[in-house]
């Protein structure tokens, strides 16, 4: 397939016809979300989630989460 496209605006465009079209809506977004580059300090985050709990604490949430 040869498309005439002048500027990445169009090629955008066009590549998101494609993969619609070729893979379907929920496939393309799954395609294109792994280049999602994300935005933040996803380490420092981290720490701030779970710095606060033991090995202990994550074993009971779990038990309590299979129950």
């Amino acid at each position: 397939m040869l498309v005439n496209t002048t500027n990445l605006y169009q090629i955008r465009q066009t590549a998101f016809e494609v993969l619609n079209r070729e893979l379907g809506p929920v496939a393309m977004i799954r395609f294109l979300q792994q280049y999602e580059s994300g935005y933040g300090d996803y380490s420092k985050d981290r720490h701030q989630w779970i710095d606060n709990f033991s090995v202990a604490d994550i074993v009971e949430n779990m038990n309590r989460k299979a129950r």
